[in-house]
Order: structure tokens, then sequence, then C-alpha cells
């Protein structure tokens, strides 16, 4: 090959060889940037999924923020529902103390009306004259009025009609009764304003019409009474009869007092447990959860427990 034969092919391949080193670099070059785009996308991903679980945390960490006292009054016959209720919000907020004072629905609606409690509680329907100053009572759970004798009472079921006999002071012994042993009938009752005179009262027929031996300021009172007086009648709430000792509740109309019959109606001695508002007045945010917890499905169990039957389905 001649010698200048020989430099032209060695200039071809230098040549060759340059721009295929170009070529190499523009591509790692691209490549660079790709991966640098990529990056940058994931750490854009990244941040806004930061944000995201931080805003998260922020709303949980919100509704756990809730401090202070809610205040609750009224029905006696709620106190295991409202306890258990109670707890259990406590338990989860543990910045929020819920009180509960004992002084039957009457006092109870009235401290809601002017104000001195946040939530009213009322073991039977509000009357017109309080519906109509804004006062709104939300159903909670069932409960239903046990007829309760002492335990050694031969007596078992009682219709309606003789029990309203009994509390009008109209069939006076139990003799009179199929099945009583000779004894005068003691009526033991509850005061007036209570939710669970009310409703005994309302669904038997004998408003202003009963003859009470004793007239008692607690459900607690009425079945000690009932305990200790072998002739004694009385009335007490569901929730509190059950697992008593000393008494007996009876069937009316041959219908047991139990969750499921006072559920579908057919135990006829029934009334509401309401948590009582003021329409117009807003609750404060702890007082508002409460309420909320209270009437939602999450509290059905524990309304259960206590002896009640929840409404929220």
């Amino acid at each position: 090959m001649k010698k200048k034969q020989v430099i032209a092919v060695i200039a071809a391949m230098t040549t060759a060889a340059a721009m295929f080193a170009a070529c190499g670099s523009s591509s790692s070059s691209s490549g660079a940037g790709s991966e640098a785009s990529s990056s940058e996308s994931s750490a854009a991903a990244s941040s806004d999924a930061s944000a995201s679980a931080s805003s998260g945390s922020s709303s949980a960490a919100a509704s756990q923020d809730l401090s202070g006292t809610v205040a609750t009054n009224g029905s006696t016959s709620m106190e295991e529902v409202i306890g258990a209720l109670s707890e259990q919000f406590m338990a989860d907020n543990p910045n929020v103390t819920v009180t509960y004072d004992a002084t039957g629905s009457g006092t109870g609606i009235e401290s809601v009306n002017n104000g001195s409690c946040d939530i009213g509680l009322s073991s039977r329907k509000l009357k017109n004259e309080e519906t109509s100053n804004g006062l709104v009572a939300t159903t909670v759970a069932l409960d239903g009025i046990a007829v309760i004798v002492n335990k050694d009472n031969p007596i078992s079921d009682l219709s309606v009609d003789q029990i309203a006999s009994i509390f009008k002071g109209e069939t006076t012994n139990w003799k009179d009764i199929d099945g009583g042993s000779d004894g005068e009938i003691s009526c033991i009752g509850r005061e007036a304003g209570s939710g669970t005179r009310d409703g005994f009262e309302e669904i038997t027929g004998t408003k202003d019409a009963c003859k009470l031996a004793q007239e008692l300021t607690s459900t607690g009172a009425v079945i000690e009474a009932v305990k200790n007086s072998p002739n004694a009648i009385g009335y007490a709430s569901f929730s509190a009869v059950e697992g008593q000792d000393g008494i007996k509740a009876l069937t009316v109309g041959g219908v047991e007092c139990t969750e499921e019959n006072i559920a579908d109606g057919s135990y006829v001695i029934q009334r509401p447990f309401n948590l009582v508002t003021k329409d117009g007045t807003q609750l404060s945010a702890e007082a508002q959860a409460f309420f909320d917890f209270a009437t939602s499905k999450d509290a059905a169990d524990l309304i259960k427990g206590a002896g009640a039957v929840p409404t929220a389905k």
C-alpha cells in the first residue's frame, strides 16, 4: 500500500473514533438528565406524601384536642346508661370530664332550659310547654318500666288494668287477685316530676290518681323499699332491676320485661331515654362530641350493656 493511502485510512479511522466518542458523551449526558428529572419527580412526590401525612396527623391530633367539662343533669333511671357512655367517652378523650347530676327528669329539663347544664337527661317525653320553649329531645334508648314485687310474693303476672286498679287504691289486698295471699297492698312510687312516674302513669292511665304509701326520689330507693316490704308493689327502670336480689319483676299481660320485648313493643310499659338540648343554644365542642358519640352506633353495645335498648340503627 502506498504511503498516502495508509495516511488516508488512519485519518478516516481517527475521525470515526471521534464521532463515536461524541455520540457516547451525548447519550450519557441525556441519561444523567433523565435520572435527575426522575429524582426531582420522586422528591416532589415524597414531599407531597409527607405533606399529606402531616395534614392527616393534624386532623387526628385535632380530634384529640378536646378538653373541658360536659355537664349532664336529670333522670336517675339513666344512671347506668349515662355512666357507661361517660366512662368510654372520657377514656377516648382523657382531657374531658363528663359530670352527672341525678336530680330527676323534671330538674334536668329545667337545667337545660335555664342554661345550668349542657345536656339534660329525661326518661319521659317532653311536654308541649317544654317543646314550645325550644327544648328538643333526642332518644338514645328505650327502657321498660318493670313492675316489681317482693321476691316472696306468689303473684307473677298482672294485666295493665289490674296494675291500674292497685295503684288507684281500688284493689287493696293481694288476696283479691287470683293466687294472691292475704295482705294489704303497699304501693311504692316516685316523686312528682320523675320521668319513671310520668311514663308509668301515662301508660297505665293512673295520672294524678295513684294512692301511694311511699313517694320516693330515686329508682334505687323504690327497689329497696319493695325488697323490705313483703306486700309492696312498685315500678322501676328495667336497666336498674336486672340482677337485683329480693325483688322480682312481674310479667304484664303475660309478657316479660326483656330487651327483645321492649324493642318490639310487646312489653307495653316502656318509655324513652332522651338527651335534651335547647334549640338555638350551641353546645361546646366537647359537649357536641359527647352528644354525637351517645347517639351513634358506636354507643349501642354500651347502652345494651347498661340494660337499655339502643335506638341508633
